[in-house]
């Protein structure tokens, strides 16, 4: 410790908010405070901001191709990270894939993902037809109505679906989507934070296809769910771009995003301060004192501020919970993680020909369910899923050439993570060349890993998040944000964000003078 007092907040002509965490989470609820009449900072414990958003280049030759290597596609339906790219300049790259027509692998055949379902949930039983068997069609057509859970109950995915529509409906679709989009398993999560829109269903004991269809007619789904197979990041109900837009990416990834409202909250005089880690989070003196340790020097600055929002991931929420609201910190230490791990590809023309359906046409990538077995459990055609990425990898490459990304890695698959780069990627070629149906030789490859990336919203999360939330409400500019709080998936964490910066504004103008 340096041993210096915190830097006064009363002398300063406006108030001094400090955003914790550099993940879009942070970065949306500091351009939300940078609107405001307040000085803002924001602490990033990494090198550099953005989190999973990243981008990284593929080396083949002397032309780098640059690849997102983490979401490469934003939910569009919900308006809030296109709002977000538009309002910090790119609003001219925001482009829409050039196909999303994906297939689920079931017992080694694949099947295209049928229209119309939530999170794998069909509002139509027959356009599960070939995917399932007869059988499990009319069981799932024949929904057997559950108790009510009534407003405080919840129950895992797997046996409220299952107990509704039969367990093939879970294992064929809910399984693979809930792995893309979680790295989870539908027996430990909640069907009121992962179904939010059927949850409805379960609390009242209505019928869940009854319910799927509602909110199909409500977001005006028009073709067949194919959410990003690699965790791109959508919640609810998901399906193609090509009736209007489902999806969006950006020109030259969606990892430009972080890099681009870091530039525009500088333009806004907000500061942004990178390999800065927060120690410890105090409330002293009516304001709140902020031990800061630089990454390189090991030093310890302390500061103070007059609103804090902590955008970090649970384990670090829980341990700067600890001085000032220790049972909010007991409970985010209780929010379990996963991680998965990308590996992306660049192959030579012709790798990926036998990537098509059952009439002969492309696919943009598959979906694969625990019950295959298998340690691939996505696969993204990146060069056909966007127009950016093909021309980039033509210009690299020679044109023909192409781009795949393959997804590894489910809540308990930690040993499979923990392999060595070299060992994974091997694994992985020898799987995804299988589900392909063509031999993997990569003109060059990337292993991405990201451990502990989302969080696991279990049975109960919901009521624990809010008795968390209760608890910090009790602090004077105090806000939560992240995936842990309202969801992951981009849009949810912006918009969790921009309801932490107005409490924090809120609680400021309260306590004013005058």
């Amino acid at each position: 410790m340096t041993g210096q007092p915190p830097v006064p907040t009363s002398g300063r002509a406006r108030p001094r908010v400090v955003v914790v965490g550099g993940g879009i989470s942070g970065l949306a609820a500091a351009w939300a405070l940078a609107q405001e009449d307040v000085d803002v900072v924001l602490l990033e414990a990494a090198p550099r901001v953005g989190g999973p958003l990243q981008t990284a280049e593929l080396a083949a030759g002397t032309t780098p191709v640059t690849v997102d290597v983490g979401a490469e596609s934003l939910l569009a339906r919900r308006p809030e990270a296109v709002e977000l790219a538009r309002e910090v300049g790119l609003a001219r790259d925001l482009v829409q894939p050039a196909t999303t027509r994906a297939a689920v692998v079931l017992r080694g055949q694949r099947h295209p993902v049928p229209r119309g379902t939530v999170m794998g949930v069909p509002a139509d039983p027959a356009s599960m037809a070939g995917l399932l068997t007869a059988g499990e069609v009319a069981r799932a057509a024949a929904e057997r109505l559950t108790e009510p859970l009534g407003e405080d109950g919840d129950v895992d995915v797997a046996s409220f679906v299952a107990a509704r529509l039969g367990s093939a409906v879970v294992d064929a679709l809910v399984e693979p989507l809930l792995g893309g989009v979680y790295a989870g398993r539908a027996s430990g999560l909640s069907v009121r934070s992962v179904l939010p829109a059927l949850w409805p269903a379960a609390r009242d004991g209505a019928s869940l296809l009854e319910a799927v269809r509602a909110a199909a007619r409500a977001s005006q789904a028009a073709s067949s769910p194919s959410a990003p197979p690699d965790g791109g990041g959508a919640l609810g109900l998901v399906g193609t771009a090509a009736g209007g837009g489902v999806f969006a990416g950006v020109r030259g990834g969606v990892g430009r995003l972080p890099g681009a409202v870091a530039a525009s909250l500088g333009g806004r005089g907000a500061e942004v301060r990178t390999s800065a880690r927060v120690k410890r989070l105090r409330r002293v003196g009516g304001a709140w004192q902020v031990d800061v340790e630089d990454r390189w020097t090991g030093l310890v600055r302390r500061e103070a501020a007059d609103g804090v929002v902590l955008a970090v991931p649970p384990p670090a929420a829980a341990a700067l919970l600890a001085d000032e609201a220790p049972d909010a910190s007991a409970a985010m230490a209780q929010v379990d993680d996963a991680g998965l791990a990308l590996v992306t590809l660049l192959l030579p023309p012709g790798s990926l020909d036998a990537l098509v359906d059952d009439e002969g046409d492309p696919l943009s990538g598959l979906l694969v369910p625990p019950s295959e077995g298998r340690l691939v459990k996505a696969v993204t055609a990146s060069s056909r899923k966007w127009a950016w990425v093909a021309r980039a990898a033509g210009r690299a490459a020679g044109e023909g050439t192409e781009v795949l990304r393959l997804s590894v890695g489910r809540r308990g698959e930690g040993a499979v993570l923990a392999r060595p780069d070299a060992a994974l990627l091997a694994a992985v070629l020898e799987d995804g060349g299988e589900l392909v149906g063509h031999r993997l030789d990569p003109l060059a490859s990337l292993v991405t890993r990201w451990p502990a990336a989302l969080p696991q919203p279990d049975v109960g999360h919901a009521a624990r998040v809010a008795a968390v939330q209760r608890d910090v409400a009790t602090l004077p500019g105090l806000a939560l944000a992240g995936a842990a709080v309202d969801g992951v998936g981009v849009p949810a964490c912006i918009a969790a964000a921009r309801r932490a910066a107005g409490v924090v504004v809120a609680d400021l103008l309260a306590t004013r003078p005058g």
